[in-house]
C-alpha cells in the first residue's frame, strides 16, 4: 500500500490520470496566484466569522461581567465579604485554567481538528456558567470560573487559527479583528447587564444571572457548529483533499471562473504539507520521531523566530495591564468615588469597542507592524497620565469593604483636586483604552500568520498560553498592589505597565515583520533568513 504522502491528494476526478492532473497543475502555476482573491469575501465568510465569532462574545463577557460581579456579590458567597484575595483568586483561576487549556487545546486541533475544539469550548462555557451561577461558597465560584477558564483558553487559541485558515489574504487581518471586536463586544454587553441588575435587580441573585447568562450564546455556537465547515488546511492535512476542495468552492465560489484559482489555492496548501512532510520524514528518519513537533518548532530557525515574535506579542498584550482595567475597573471607579461604578465602567468597555470597530478598518490598509508602532506609544501616553492622576489621590489602605466606598471616601486636600484626580484618571484610562484596542487588542490574534501549517496550531498554543500566564500573574498580583499601599502605590504600578509598554514598543520595531496582504505560506517565509524587518 502506498504511504500517505505518495498518493495524491486530489483523487476526485478519478477519469483523469495522474500524469494530466499534475500537468495541469504546472499550467496553473505558470498561468494563476495561489493567492486567495483580492475581492470583497463573500456571504459565506461572513457568516462563518460571525458564527465562530461567538467564542470572542463568550471571552469578552467573561472578562468584563467578573468586574461587576466583583463589586455586586456582596456576602452571598461564603457568608461574607470578599477580601482583595478572594478577588484575586476567583479572578486569576480562570487565567490559570486557561494557561493549561491552551497547549492541550492545540495538540487536540491538530489531531481531531479545529471545529471539535470550538465545540468543546462551547460545552466548557455552558457548564461553567451554571457552576458559578449556583455557586454558595468562594470555592465554589473558583470552580465555576476554573472551567470557565479552560473554554476561554481553548477558544482563545482555536478561534484565530480557524478563521485565519479560512479567510482570503486580503481580508484576513480584518476577519481576525471581527473575532476581536466580538470580545469587546462581550465586554459592553456584559457591564451593560451588570449595570442594570446591579441598580435595579436583586442584589442578593443578581450577580447569578449576570454570570448565568454567558451559557446562551455558547448553547448558540453549538448548534451553528453543526452547519459551520472545518478549514481546508487541516482538511488536505488530514488527507481529506476532496473535502478541502468543497470548503474553498464555498469561499471562492463554485463557477467556471473560479476552477483554476480553486485548484492554485489547494495545490498551494498541498505543496507546504508535503514539504513539511518531507522535511518530518527526513527528521523521523534521524531518530527524531519522539516529539517532532517540538523538535521543529523550537530547533528550526524560522520557527523558532515565530514562536518568539508570538509569544512576544500576546505577553506584552497582558503585562501591559489591560485586563487587570478589565477585571477590576468597578473596583477601581468605586475607590475614586464614581456614584455608579459600573456605569462608568461601561464608558471604558464602550470607548474599547469603537476603537476595535476603527481597527477593522485600518488594520489591513495600515498593516500589523505600523499599527502596533503608531499606537503603543499613545498606550504610555494614558499610562503615565494614569501615574499622575493617582499620585493626586490618597487612596484608603489595606482592606476595603468595596461596597461601603459608593459614597466615595478618598482622602484629598478638597473634594475639588479629589474630583479633578478622578476624571484626569478616567481620561487617560480612555486614552489608554483606545490605544491598546486600535494595536495590541487585535495584532497578537494574528499570530497563526507566522507559523507553518505542521507546527501552527502547537505555536499558536504556545502564544497563547503565554497570553495567559501573563495575564494570570497581573489578575493575581493587581489588586494587592493597589490595595495594599505598603507593596506598591498605583502610581507606581501604572508606571511600571508604562514602563513594559516601551521596552515591547522597541522590540516589536526590532523583529515583528510586516504579515499584511500576504498568503499564509507567503507570510512564514519571512522568517525564512532572519526576522524579515524590511
Amino acid at each position: 500500500m502506498a504511504s500517505e504522502a505518495e498518493t495524491p491528494l486530489i483523487s476526485h476526478q478519478e477519469d483523469r490520470s495522474e500524469d494530466e492532473l499534475h500537468s495541469e497543475f504546472r499550467d496553473a502555476d505558470d498561468d494563476v496566484s495561489t493567492e486567495w482573491p483580492a475581492g470583497r469575501p463573500g456571504l459565506f465568510i461572513w457568516l462563518l466569522t460571525l458564527s465562530a465569532g461567538i467564542s470572542g462574545l463568550l471571552f469578552g463577557y467573561d472578562t468584563g461581567v467578573i468586574s461587576a460581579t466583583l463589586v455586586s456579590i456582596g456576602t452571598s458567597l461564603s457568608g461574607r465579604t470578599l477580601n482583595s484575595l478572594d478577588k484575586s483568586v476567583i479572578t486569576s483561576s480562570t487565567a490559570l485554567f486557561a494557561l493549561a487549556a491552551s497547549p492541550i487545546a492545540s495538540i487536540f486541533a491538530d489531531y481531531f481538528g479545529r471545529k471539535p475544539v470550538i465545540l468543546l469550548s462551547d460545552l466548557l462555557f455552558v457548564l461553567g456558567a451554571v457552576v458559578q451561577a449556583s455557586s454558595f461558597t468562594v470555592s465554589g465560584m473558583v470552580i465555576g470560573r476554573s472551567v470557565v477558564g479552560a473554554a476561554v483558553g481553548a477558544a482563545s487559541f482555536v478561534t484565530p487559527l480557524y478563521i485565519a485558515e479560512l479567510a482570503p489574504s486580503t481580508y484576513r487581518g480584518r476577519l481576525v479583528t471581527m473575532n476581536v471586536l466580538s470580545i469587546t463586544l462581550g465586554q459592553v454587553v456584559a457591564y451593560v447587564i451588570g449595570w442594570v441588575f446591579a441598580e435595579h435587580g436583586d442584589s442578593s441573585t443578581g450577580w447569578r444571572w449576570m454570570v448565568g447568562l454567558g451559557a446562551l450564546p455558547a448553547a448558540l455556537q453549538c448548534v451553528l457548529l453543526l452547519f459551520m465547515p472545518e478549514t481546508p488546511r487541516w482538511l488536505v492535512k488530514a488527507g481529506k483533499s476532496i473535502e478541502a476542495r468543497r470548503v474553498i468552492e464555498k469561499t471562492l465560489g463554485s463557477d467556471q471562473t473560479s476552477h483554476h484559482l480553486i485548484d492554485g489555492v489547494l495545490k498551494g496548501i498541498e505543496t507546504e504539507f508535503r514539504e513539511e512532510q518531507r522535511d518530518s520524514t527526513m527528521a523521523t528518519a534521524g531518530g527524531k520521531s519522539s516529539l517532532q513537533g517540538w523538535h521543529e518548532l523550537l530547533r528550526k530557525p524560522k520557527n523558532r523566530r515565530a514562536l518568539i515574535i508570538a509569544c512576544l506579542l500576546q505577553g506584552l498584550q497582558q503585562l501591559c495591564g489591560f485586563n487587570s482595567l478589565m477585571y477590576f475597573s468597578a473596583t477601581i471607579f468605586t475607590l475614586l468615588g464614581f456614584s455608579i461604578p459600573t456605569l462608568t465602567s461601561l464608558t471604558v468597555a464602550a470607548t474599547n469597542f469603537a476603537f476595535t470597530v476603527l481597527a477593522l478598518l485600518l488594520i489591513d490598509r495600515i498593516g500589523r507592524r505600523q499599527i502596533l508602532l503608531y499606537s503603543i506609544p499613545f498606550m504610555v501616553l494614558g499610562l503615565v497620565m494614569s501615574a499622575f492622576g493617582f499620585s493626586l489621590i490618597k487612596l484608603p489602605t489595606g482592606e476595603v469593604d468595596v461596597g461601603s466606598l459608593a459614597s466615595a471616601t478618598i482622602d484629598a486636600a478638597s473634594p475639588t483636586s479629589s474630583q479633578s484626580a478622578a476624571l484626569i484618571i478616567l481620561i487617560s484610562i480612555m486614552i489608554y483604552v483606545a490605544s491598546y484596542a486600535l494595536g495590541l487588542g487585535n495584532v497578537p490574534w494574528m499570530q497563526s500568520e507566522l507559523f507553518p501549517l505542521n507546527v501552527r496550531s502547537l505555536g499558536s498554543g504556545l502564544a497563547t498560553a503565554t497570553n495567559w500566564l501573563a495575564n494570570f500573574v497581573v489578575g493575581l498580583t493587581f489588586l494587592p498592589l493597589v490595595m495594599y499601599m505598603d507593596l506598591l502605590t498605583p502610581s507606581v504600578t501604572f508606571g511600571l505597565y508604562s514602563l513594559i509598554c516601551t521596552v515591547g514598543w522597541y522590540a516589536i520595531w526590532m523583529i515583528y515583520p510586516e504579515t499584511a496582504g500576504l498568503t499564509l505560506e507567503e507570510a512564514t517565509s519571512l522568517l525564512e533568513d532572519g526576522w524579515g524587518v524590511r
